[in-house]
């Protein structure tokens, strides 16, 4: 057709018989997790909102759904020559908006329609990403040599320019569509800025060039052939430029959705990619890609996002990445949402342990809303979290048994091997533990009246086997020997691969080759001490789960060690202490089992 035209198939009166005439869709229902769940309309355009919501719900998600509306779906098309490019021509009959078509437009009010009844909030997220084929050339960013700003994906996208008022005011248009569903819909309206940022190249170009740009730069407009080189006063001043054009683009959008929303509460969101825009190597490249323009109170929430950090392992450049976002835009913890993810290639299992872990970490900063990015991956991979680890956290008091008692406890470390006698005789010895448990008896230790009263005290604060605590092994207290002191070199924790952080402290027994490796999660911390191919370093910082998470990452093939002395968590065996005064005067001593707890390191 010369023109667009709206159309559609209906199909009706189908019938299925066979063996095969019913799917199986899996009866499955996961315990809520406390986290929440991202979507995306180009990967789930054609299913039903309602096959997606179910199987969020199902899998335990709850509370807020992060939806990505896309940029390869979303738009209206015309026809300029012999190419299709995004629209903003009048609606015709049977559509409602100008940017976007009547598909996306049903598919999304079902969507939010459904949500709301089933109380999940719909956190609409829009980019500044369109599929490039579709894009108009001069909305573009561009390096300096004209390249067109291009994303890795096959066919790949493109990141519309912020000075360019064309493409801004399509993406206002998009905003004020999707506002409108969701208001008409009776449902909260949580909009979010998706990563808008200047695109920058793999060998460091950075895209602020397209015609539009070099215009609002004017005379400010200079070269940077490598965002990763030092900068001058007068580059930095164009990135600070470029920084207020894409803050002021922003502050425009939202202008647009507070329009279309009217008296409709509305809460704002912008999700920061923060590997790319606070990049170690580039510095200064957060002048243009994290302005102070979006210093709260522009947003009412921020969103962080950092998964090639989670996909190395490495928790640390998390860590001062969100410190550094947090005190250069000022929004505290309980105003940011966190996203951990993403897990692109099947098999990548090692992945979904460090999201996991990530997820742990933004629980204990405080973060109200965390996010696993996304549905399509979770659902392919069978991942599920659980708040087991954290329970288990919070039943464990950080105290020590009484010193003087335990000094005078006995131990019994206990392995569970199971044993078959062969027809012939011979045995076959199968060990189903990696580590020994280790079991207690304190009753020795007890000498005097005052420290029987001190035991039952302790008891009862531990509310009988419900708490477990730390308690110190009289005969294997140390890194060193047992009980010696501990250097820097004692027990190798691995070796450097320049991206990994977080190493765990283990303690190791038997001869070379056939060692048996104990994870230690109860370090004293003040005793850690820490070297790097045989010298003691000291940038990093104890974490979880008896863990060390260096500042910066190891090179590669570096040597990590560590001494340090240690506890063992413990429960009482029993929730019933039988103690006798006169029995104890006469010299019966009691019976106080302890069993070691194994704790998720």
């Amino acid at each position: 057709f010369a023109q667009p035209k709206i159309g559609w198939v209906e199909i009706s009166n189908i019938r299925t018989d066979g063996g095969g005439a019913v799917l199986e869709i899996g009866d499955v229902m996961v315990q809520e997790n406390g986290i929440s769940m991202a979507t995306a309309y180009d990967d789930s355009f054609n299913q039903t909102p309602e096959r997606l919501l179910r199987s969020i719900r199902a899998l335990g998600y709850r509370g807020a759904i992060n939806h990505y509306v896309g940029m390869s779906h979303y738009f209206r098309l015309e026809t300029s020559g012999p190419g299709l490019y995004a629209s903003l021509s009048a609606p015709q009959p049977g559509e409602e908006f100008s940017a976007i078509n009547q598909p996306c437009t049903n598919w999304h009010r079902d969507l939010v329609t459904r949500a709301k009844a089933m109380d999940f909030s719909v956190i609409l997220s829009l980019s500044y990403e369109l599929f490039d084929e579709h894009c108009w050339t001069d909305w573009k960013q561009r390096a300096e040599n004209g390249d067109p700003a291009l994303t890795g994906w096959a066919p790949p996208s493109t990141l519309l320019s912020p000075a360019n008022g064309n493409a801004m005011g399509y993406l206002q248009a998009v905003a004020r569509a999707f506002t409108a569903i969701v208001r008409d819909a009776g449902a909260a309206i949580r909009f979010q800025v998706g990563e808008p940022w200047w695109w920058v190249m793999p060998d460091g170009r950075i895209c602020l060039y397209d015609a539009a740009a070099t215009a609002a730069f004017g005379a400010n407009s200079v070269s940077i052939s490598d965002i990763r080189a030092p900068m001058d006063a007068a580059q930095n001043a164009m990135l600070d430029q470029a920084g207020s054009i894409l803050a002021q683009s922003t502050a425009d959008i939202l202008d647009a959705v507070r329009a279309e929303a009217g008296v409709a509460p509305l809460e704002t969101l912008l999700l920061a990619y923060l590997p790319t825009i606070l990049d170690e190597e580039a510095p200064e490249a957060k002048r243009a890609n994290l302005p102070v323009g979006w210093a709260s109170p522009a947003f009412d929430i921020l969103q962080l996002e950092d998964y090639d950090w989670v996909i190395a392992g490495d928790h640390a450049a998390t860590r001062r990445g969100i410190d550094l976002a947090t005190q250069r835009l000022g929004y505290p913890p309980n105003r940011q949402h966190y996203f951990s993810g993403f897990t692109l290639t099947p098999g990548d299992d090692f992945i979904w342990a460090n999201m996991a872990r990530a997820i742990r970490d933004a629980q204990l900063r405080g973060t109200p809303e965390i996010f696993v990015w996304a549905l399509p991956q979770v659902a392919r991979d069978g991942f599920t979290y659980f708040d087991e680890e954290d329970d288990l956290l919070n039943e464990f008091d950080d105290v020590r048994f009484p010193i003087a008692i335990g000094r005078g406890a006995t131990v019994s470390p206990k392995f569970s091997t199971g044993i078959v006698t062969t027809l012939s005789g011979h045995e076959r010895r199968n060990s189903d533990w990696a580590d020994a448990r280790l079991e207690f008896d304190a009753g020795p230790g007890i000498r005097s009246e005052e420290e029987l009263r001190t035991l039952i005290a302790f008891f009862r604060a531990r509310r009988g086997s419900a708490k477990a605590f730390r308690f110190t092994d009289p005969y294997d207290y140390s890194s060193l020997n047992m009980v010696e002191e501990p250097t820097a070199l004692d027990q190798p924790l691995g070796t450097g691969d320049g991206q990994q952080t977080r190493f765990q402290l283990v303690k190791s027994y038997g001869e070379l080759g056939d060692k048996q490796l104990r994870p230690i999660s109860r370090p004293v911390a003040s005793s850690i001490i820490v070297a790097v191919d045989g010298q003691e370093e000291t940038a990093w910082l104890p974490g979880e789960g008896g863990a060390i998470e260096f500042d910066t990452p190891p090179i590669s093939g570096a040597q990590i060690t560590a001494g340090f002395r240690f506890d063992v968590p413990v429960r009482f065996a029993s929730d019933q202490l039988e103690v006798s005064h006169a029995t104890f005067l006469a010299g019966e001593i009691p019976v106080v089992p302890l069993i070691e707890v194994k704790e998720v390191t």
